[in-house]
């Protein structure tokens, strides 16, 4: 019984489900307003009880595996997820879609529950069921919106890559098997050697996962299902599927491909110039707040990999340090947009001109959330982002970070495009003043104070530092 109570996290999440798929038998089709509500709740204790103090150790003789560090990203991800609940209430509970509230939230429960599983994987048959445990439930929510071709649309995309990226990652981990004789980490990087069949498998499971993430030339789905999915949807596979992916390719990098550095390295540096460049030249050219987003957030992709490619403790802190601000920053301009959305219907950056003057508070977020993406002192995504160019130029990749700070001004710029929209242009028929419900308020101000005070808190990098050795 104590063992199994390693997987609290997953059991919690699970029961969570169960209780609101029976609280949804047992109320009227009319009467489900509440049931939104009861999820944020369940899933705040969720939250909770995941910072409350846990044994480490393995299960299913070593399928499951639970240290520190695992621990603490399954902690971020469940605080990303709780704010993405938070904002998108006011969404659940417009006409359109609060008689199926319930059945987003459960879909959205059990996508976190594979990502879960992801992180604690021990071999690469746990990595296959989490993946695919989080893949098919997120192209329902793509998909959400029924009634728009877009986001039909964007569920079709997103089930047809996302089935091609998993063909090539377990073309990947057959390779591996045949080679070694094991889907084991710990057995895997014990035989590993460098030969031309270990070197291909590791090149396909990494391509399967670089999907995951957006990385170029892997990127090409991203924009149109962000634009497509509704824009909870959007900004949950902005941040949490991203980080979820990014953390478990760190993982395996790590602990089961050591002895194929010298390959995948070079690998993960073309992969960080052509995602950060193709990313950030991309968003120039953008005029919807979704597609925006997402170029954005192919761009930060190409960021992460200077923390991965670093190879040491060091680099590990700086990318989960990095996705705990992202998610933060992210979740601030997405939480913005979807205010915006849901009050006005509009997903235009041109239609934000002179939002300041009417909505001066989501003007001050979403600038305060730009800049923190784009790596402003003394915003949290400066130090984020000063972290991953120190690990990257601690290797001697001075070039690499060369070309990441330039990536950076030219981020800028187009970050600046949307503030200027906002606070300089004139516009005679701006977004109207309105109110946001509570729920969206708290979501908004969790982003808000993440953005300001991660930053200043330096304690936080140097504890993630410390854990970091677990991996």
């Amino acid at each position: 019984m104590t063992n199994i109570l390693l997987m609290r996290q997953e059991i919690l999440l699970i029961s969570s489900i169960l209780i609101l798929l029976i609280a949804t038998i047992f109320r009227a089709q009319g009467a489900r307003k509440g049931i939104d509500s009861l999820a944020i709740i369940l899933f705040a204790i969720v939250t909770v009880a995941g910072f409350l103090p846990s044994q480490t150790g393995s299960l299913f003789g070593g399928m499951y595996q639970l240290n520190e560090t695992t621990l603490l990203m399954k902690n971020i991800l469940n605080v990303g997820v709780l704010i993405i609940m938070l904002q998108s209430s006011a969404w659940l509970n417009s006409e359109d879609h609060k008689k199926n509230s319930s059945e987003f939230t459960v879909i959205l429960l059990s996508t976190l529950v594979g990502m879960d599983y992801m992180i604690s994987a021990g071999d690469f048959l746990m990595l296959f069921i989490g993946i695919e445990l989080a893949t098919i439930p997120t192209a329902l929510l793509a998909a959400y919106e029924v009634k728009k071709v877009k986001s039909v649309e964007a569920g079709i995309k997103f089930v047809l890559l996302g089935a091609l990226s998993t063909g090539i990652s377990l073309m990947g981990v057959s390779i591996i098997y045949a080679s070694n004789g094991s889907i084991y980490f710990s057995q895997i990087s014990e035989m590993m050697s460098m030969t031309n069949l270990n070197v291909l498998g590791m090149l396909f499971f990494f391509s399967g996962l670089a999907f995951k993430i957006s990385l170029v030339p892997f990127h090409m789905w991203t924009a149109d299902v962000y634009e497509g999915a509704p824009i909870p949807v959007a900004s949950y596979l902005s941040v949490i599927s991203k980080g979820a992916a990014v953390f478990v390719l760190v993982m395996i990098l790590y602990k089961v491909f050591p002895v194929l550095q010298e390959v995948w390295t070079m690998a993960v540096y073309i992969l960080a110039i052509l995602t950060m460049t193709i990313g950030n030249l991309f968003a120039l050219r953008q005029t919807n707040i979704k597609r925006f987003l997402a170029f954005s957030s192919i761009a930060q992709a190409g960021f992460i990999l200077l923390g991965i490619i670093a190879g040491s403790a060091m680099g590990m802190a700086t990318v989960i340090y990095f996705v705990l601000v992202y998610i933060f920053s992210n979740l601030g301009a997405f939480g913005v947009a979807g205010a915006i959305y849901n009050a006005s219907g509009k997903e235009e950056i041109s239609e934000y001109n002179g939002l300041y003057k009417s909505n001066p508070k989501l003007g001050l977020l979403m600038m305060l959330s730009l800049f923190s993406l784009a790596g402003i002192p003394p915003l949290a995504g400066f130090f984020g982002k000063f972290f991953l160019f120190t690990s990257a130029a601690s290797q001697g990749y001075y070039w690499l970070v060369i070309i990441a700070v330039l990536n950076t001004i030219i981020s800028l710029y187009y970050y600046l495009i949307v503030v200027k929209a906002i606070f300089i242009t004139p516009n005679e028929n701006a977004i109207p003043y309105f109110k946001s419900d509570n729920m969206m308020k708290i979501g908004l101000s969790l982003a808000a104070a993440g953005i300001i005070l991660i930053g200043f808190l330096g304690g936080i990098y140097d504890w993630v530092y410390t854990l970091s050795w677990g991996v």
